[in-house]
């Protein structure tokens, strides 16, 4: 599973964990979170996010 960040923010999305206090669950791929997603903390698009490695 992969993990991405704002970088605006440095929120981090892990796949693996999810956001479940924003409605994507454990297990969602960043491909399956919605296009019109935004950075629940800075409101930054899904699209700008970038990989991080791990």
């Amino acid at each position: 599973m992969k993990v991405y960040v704002c970088p605006a923010c440095g929120l981090v999305y892990d796949e693996a964990a999810g956001l479940p206090e924003h409605g994507i669950p454990a297990g969602t791929p960043w491909a399956q979170v919605p296009a019109s997603w935004r950075c629940p903390e800075c409101n930054v698009g899904k699209q700008d996010f970038v990989p991080m490695d791990r």
